[in-house]
C-alpha cells in the first residue's frame, strides 16, 4: 500500500478516464475499497475513532436488546440452534452484551450459535478476540447470502445507514442522478447527471428546484432478503438507525472524521460516510415478502423512535438496578449513559427502531 496512490486520486483518475460516477460508486469505494476503503483499514469507533454507537455508551443498550431476541426466540418455540446475527458488528460489543443477558436463559445460553456478517478484516479480528471467551459458536460471513435457511434472530445497528445511496436532484421539472466529477482545477466537484424517471418517489412534498431524493437500493435488498427469510422460516429482526419515519426529501449524505463533520470530497477513505435512513421504504421493503408465492407465514413490520423503545423495555429500572452499590461518579455515568441514548434531543428521537417479525406475534417495546 506504500506506493499506492491515494484513494482520492485513484477516483480522480478513475473520473478521467471513465467519466463522473453516481454517489453510490463512490461511497462504496470510499468505505469499502479493499486496500484504503474506510471500514476496511481501521477501528472507526469510540472517543479514538471518528463516531460512537449505542453500544459503545451502554452495556444497557445491548442487554435490552439481547432480552427482547430472547423473548422473540420463545415465542418461535426455542428452536435450536438459536441463531443469533448481527449485521456490521463493529467491535463485537452489541454482540457481547446480548448474549450476556441471554445467557441469564441456561436452555437458550447451550443454544447460542452466533453469526456476525462483516467485511472489514480488522474488525473480524476484533469481534473474534471479543467473542473468543464464550462457549457459542462464533461464524463470520461476508453478506445475509451464506446464513443458515433456520430461523434467524437478527440485529443490525447502525448498518443501513452506511450502505452506498443514489441521489436525485429536482432541477427544471426533472430528476437528475447527483453526480461526481472533477471541476477545472481538477478536483472533485458534485454535478447533474443526466435525467432519469424516477416513478418510486414516495414522498409527500412536492419537489422544488434543488430539491434532493434518495435512495438506497442496497438497504432496500437486503430489507427485503431480512422480510422473506422470516416469512420462510421464522425469526425476528431488529434495524436500528438514524433517519426518517416517513419519506421525505432532503441532502443526509455527511462526512464524519473525528467526531466532527467534514467535507463529503476531502480526504476520501479517511473519513465515515453515512446518511438517514429512510424507515418507511425499508418497512415496505421487508412487506413485499407477503407477497412471495412461497410465503410460509405473513410478516408485519413495527417502527418507534429509540427513546421510546428503550423507556418501554425498562432501561431506567435496569439502569437503577446496574447503579446500585456504585460510587457517586459511576451513577452519574450511567445516568448520562441513559439520557445520551433515551432523551429526545440526543439519540432517543432521531433513532428509530424497525422490528420484523412474524404476524401475530407479540412485539415488546413499541407502543407508544
Amino acid at each position: 500500500m506504500g506506493n499506492l496512490p491515494s484513494l482520492t486520486e485513484r477516483i480522480k483518475r478513475m473520473i478521467a478516464l471513465e467519466g463522473p460516477m453516481d454517489i453510490a460508486t463512490f461511497m462504496a469505494l470510499a468505505l469499502a475499497d479493499p486496500e484504503q476503503g474506510y471500514y476496511m483499514t481501521r477501528d472507526p469507533f469510540g472517543e479514538q475513532g471518528d463516531f460512537t454507537t449505542a453500544p459503545e455508551v451502554s452495556q444497557l443498550f445491548g442487554e435490552i436488546l439481547g432480552v427482547w431476541m430472547l423473548h422473540q426466540w420463545h415465542q418461535a418455540g426455542r428452536p435450536a440452534p438459536f441463531h443469533l446475527v448481527e449485521l456490521g458488528p463493529g467491535r463485537g460489543t452489541l454482540m457481547q452484551d446480548m448474549v450476556r443477558a441471554i445467557s441469564q436463559d441456561q436452555q437458550a445460553r447451550d443454544a447460542l450459535i452466533l453469526h456476525m456478517v462483516e467485511t472489514s478484516p480488522i474488525l473480524t479480528r476484533q469481534q473474534k478476540k471479543k467473542l473468543a471467551l464464550g462457549s457459542s459458536p462464533l461464524n463470520h460471513h461476508a453478506s445475509i447470502d451464506t446464513l443458515p435457511n433456520q430461523p434467524l434472530f437478527i440485529t443490525a445497528n447502525e448498518f443501513l445507514d452506511a450502505l452506498p445511496i443514489h441521489q436525485w436532484i429536482h432541477h427544471k421539472d426533472r430528476w437528475h442522478e447527483r453526480i461526481i466529477g472533477l471541476d477545472e482545477e481538477g478536483k472533485l466537484a458534485f454535478g447533474l447527471g443526466p435525467t432519469r424517471d424516477i416513478g418510486c418517489l414516495t414522498s409527500p412534498e412536492p419537489p422544488q428546484d434543488g430539491a434532493i431524493w434518495e435512495q438506497n437500493p442496497l438497504g432496500e435488498a437486503i430489507c427485503q432478503e431480512l422480510g422473506t427469510r422470516i416469512a420462510q422460516h421464522g425469526g425476528a429482526a431488529l434495524l436500528i438507525d438514524y433517519g426518517y419515519a416517513k419519506s421525505a426529501l432532503g441532502d443526509s449524505l455527511q462526512a464524519l472524521k473525528g467526531h466532527i463533520y467534514a467535507n463529503i470530497l476531502h480526504d476520501v477513505g479517511d473519513q465515515d460516510l453515512t446518511t438517514h435512513v429512510n424507515f418507511q421504504i425499508m418497512g415496505e421493503a421487508a412487506s413485499l415478502a407477503n407477497k412471495a408465492q412461497d410465503t410460509m407465514q405473513p410478516i408485519t413490520t413495527h417502527l418507534i423512535n429509540q427513546g421510546q423503545f428503550l423507556l418501554n423495555l425498562g432501561i431506567l429500572e435496569r439502569a437503577g438496578q446496574l447503579g446500585a452499590g456504585k460510587t457517586h461518579e459511576e451513577q452519574e455515568a450511567i445516568r448520562d449513559a441513559v439520557e445520551r441514548l433515551a432523551a429526545p434531543a440526543q439519540m432517543g428521537d432521531l433513532f428509530k427502531v424497525l422490528a420484523i417479525v412474524p404476524q401475530g406475534i407479540d412485539v415488546p417495546g413499541f407502543s407508544n
